[in-house]
């Protein structure tokens, strides 16, 4: 392939624009503050169905406690009226009077159980209301951390964006200064090799892959056209002649 040599050193331009493009494409996807976001969004998820299953037990602790009030209540409104009765001179028979005052004391006795069956019930009632009342204090503080990360994130992307827009303005004005075959080769060989097709010779090594090329190779690359699209002959991409190639101390020696 041929092309001018203004228009080869445009395709480290374009390279190197493209290059940027990928690594702004990188940063937008692997974004710190995205991650914490995304992270902070599993922990409020998490919390909000703790939420809803300490909402749940408190229900319950609740309605376990005014049942065990309620029975209290019966039970002492039952001795109450057993002790009135048997206060009021009404019950004459020996019989009688002595079954109510074994009732009564029954009644003391499950009185007594169902009151301890109340403290019970409200220690789980503040332990479950207690853990309520945390998960409640914890999801406001990562509900806060959440809509910071996003806010962080957003102007993250933001700023990544109109750096893509810019890169992708400078590629514009770069790809109409080259030629359209020339284009069309090196669009393939970014395709074959990881978004680089281009890459300076500096100093007698491809910059492409790093490797140093022979003697030989570099004697035929002294000795291509001007016009000549080089490749190397390591890892195959396009490379571009410099003034810092080295090819010209070479060959005063």
């Amino acid at each position: 392939m041929k092309a001018e040599s203004a228009a080869q050193a445009r395709l480290l331009d374009l390279q190197g624009l493209d290059t940027e493009l990928q690594r702004l494409g990188h940063k937008a996807r692997t974004l710190p503050e995205a991650a914490e976001a995304a992270e902070l969004k599993k922990r409020l998820d998490r919390l909000e169905s703790e939420l809803i299953a300490a909402q749940t037990r408190v229900g319950d602790a609740e309605r376990r406690q005014r049942k065990a009030e309620a029975d209290v209540d019966q039970v002492r409104a039952r001795a109450d009226r057993n002790t009135k009765r048997m206060e009021s001179g009404q019950i004459t028979s020996a019989k009688d009077l002595q079954s109510l005052q074994s009732e009564i004391a029954s009644l003391g006795r499950r009185q007594a159980e169902l009151e301890e069956a109340v403290l019970e019930a409200m220690e789980h009632t503040e332990e479950a209301a207690a853990e309520l009342a945390r998960l409640k204090a914890e999801r406001e503080e990562v509900l806060s951390g959440h809509t910071a990360a996003v806010a962080r994130r957003d102007t993250a992307a933001a700023e990544i964006q109109w750096d893509r827009e810019r890169v992708t303005r400078d590629r514009e004005r770069v790809v109409q200064e080259i030629p359209e075959g020339l284009l069309a080769f090196y669009e393939k060989l970014r395709d074959q090799y990881d978004g680089v097709a281009v890459a300076p010779l500096r100093y007698g090594r491809c910059e492409g892959c790093k490797l140093a090329l022979s003697t030989v190779e570099l004697n035929e690359v002294r000795a291509a056209a001007e016009d000549e699209v080089v490749r190397c002959e390591n890892c195959r991409r396009i490379m571009v002649r410099t003034a810092e190639s080295g090819l010209a101390a070479k060959a005063e020696q």
